[in-house]
């Protein structure tokens, strides 16, 4: 009998731990778009049009701080959840590096756009 209930309670507490690994998830690819979504707002706006890659560059780097760092807590949940045995700092740096690469999505399509226009 008691082995039935350490299966069953090894079980609930898998699923369990299944369902919050998919709510962070969640939470991250949420935090990602709000991130993006906020990125790409600022890509078209009439006064970037006169700005230098650099300037734009920076600019992007210091828009959407709320959302830049939701996404990266959220993230950060999820790599933690995911896996538990990997350092915190591994963690962070995943999720900077996601950050830069947004940024960096949005700089080249800023500095492309300008080529072409040219």
């Amino acid at each position: 009998m008691r082995t039935l209930v350490a299966a069953v309670l090894l079980i609930t507490s898998s699923a369990a731990i299944a369902d919050e690994v998919d709510d962070a998830h969640k939470l991250a690819i949420t935090g990602r778009d709000a991130y993006w979504s906020c990125l790409a707002r600022e890509y078209p706006r009439d006064t970037n049009k006169t700005m230098s890659d650099q300037e734009f560059t920076s600019l992007i780097a210091s828009v959407c701080p709320s959302e830049r760092q939701n996404f990266r807590v959220s993230l950060i949940d999820f790599l933690a959840l995911q896996f538990p045995k990997e350092d915190a700092d591994a963690h962070l740096a995943t999720a900077n590096r996601a950050i830069e690469l947004a940024q960096k999505d949005i700089v080249t399509a800023f500095v492309r756009r300008r080529a072409a226009v040219k």
